[in-house]
């Protein structure tokens, strides 16, 4: 155990449970707005315009044109719209994409965020944002863009397709699975990640038999929390570093590029974080092999994507991708080597049992 850390933790207030949903006017009361921009993607309107008609007088719009990694042409026109209608603050529904877009939305307006979370990205428990501009995917942190309350109902996730509901719970894992290794963690977010870990990957079980199973639903929301509120308390390291680059300047779908990645980036690092490694296989359950081979077989279970081929990436991309990672690393607890780097975007391109 490291005995030497620091505990500084901003906090979201948390509404979590089936149909809290109804809760939502109240909880923007309670902010002391008055005035809603609903943020949803294309795909998600009549989510939108179900919560337009729960709130009343208290919603000015509907903005349905969240995307991928944030471009900043979006962004900017979400900003503009905002000060348009004079919006007080933002109901952000969805994924990780809208998410992100209420919080380029804060980052410029420092208006208050309030997510409802539909997937299993955990961007809502995070103060980083991204925004992609010239295909150069950057990232940062700010006190602002963390979202002041976070709905968590899992019955909107109800009608999640059963492949997104699995790449997107992997991404989940990710985040916990990084934080066990971060330069920052501390005992408090590791515990918070195995428990995150372990929620997951039954609840993707749970899902695999009976995408119906509100209580599978329950448990990977949970999860779902745990672990983006591990991301947003902790750094980033290797794994995500490849899949911001894979994202961004690839734009290859943010979920299953994580879902691919994960299990090499974690073999990566297999020598160099042996306590975080027992803790990924205590969270899975397992006790034989390695936690990236736990991992690989947990996403081969559930018939999740595996290569990088099939999300449409060429082997003349490779060296490309190489390259951006480098040119801007994140720290590592194993050293970053480029020809180490080029192999594991190899074996991920493959989708080779990770070595």
């Amino acid at each position: 155990m490291n005995n030497e850390f620091i505990y500084d933790i901003p906090q979201s207030r948390v509404i979590f449970g089936a149909g809290s949903l109804h809760k939502l006017r109240e909880e923007i009361e309670r902010l002391g707005a008055k005035k809603a921009l609903i943020l949803c993607t294309p795909e998600q309107v009549k989510l939108a315009e179900k919560i337009s008609d729960l709130l009343g007088d208290a919603s000015v719009g509907i903005f349905p044109k969240a995307v991928m990694h944030v471009p900043l042409e979006s962004a900017q026109e979400a900003r503009k719209v905002a000060k348009e209608l004079g919006a007080d603050c933002a109901v952000a529904v969805g994924g990780g994409s809208t998410t992100g877009l209420g919080k380029a939305i804060a980052l410029e307006y420092d208006l208050p965020i309030l997510a409802i979370p539909t997937t299993y990205a955990g961007s809502e428990m995070t103060p980083v944002y991204g925004i992609t501009e010239n295909g150069i995917k950057k990232t940062g942190k700010d006190p602002r863009v963390l979202p002041k309350t976070v709905i968590y109902d899992p019955e909107l996730t109800l009608t999640l397709p059963l492949e997104m509901s699995i790449t997107s719970g992997i991404n989940a894992i990710a985040h916990a699975a990084e934080g066990l290794y971060a330069q920052n963690g501390n005992p408090i977010m590791s515990l918070l990640a195995e428990e995150g870990i372990r929620a997951l990957a039954e609840g993707l079980k749970k899902l695999k038999v009976d995408t119906h199973n509100i209580e599978a639903r329950s448990l990977c929301l949970y999860g779902a929390w745990l672990c983006g509120y591990v991301l947003g308390n902790v750094g980033m390291a290797i794994h995500h570093k490849l899949c911001h680059t894979l994202g961004g300047s690839f734009n290859l779908p943010h979920a299953p590029t994580h879902t691919v990645i994960l299990a090499h980036a974690i073999a990566y690092n297999e020598k160099a974080a042996p306590e975080a490694m027992s803790r990924i296989k205590r969270a899975l359950g397992v006790t034989e092999g390695t936690a990236a081979q736990a991992i690989f077989q947990l996403i081969s279970e559930l018939d999740a994507p595996k290569s990088l081929s099939s999300l449409g990436l060429t082997q003349a991309d490779l060296d490309k991708a190489t390259d951006i990672a480098l040119s801007n690393p994140y720290w590592n607890p194993e050293p970053i080597e480029k020809n180490a780097i080029r192999h594991l975007l190899q074996n991920a391109f493959e989708g080779i049992s990770p070595h």
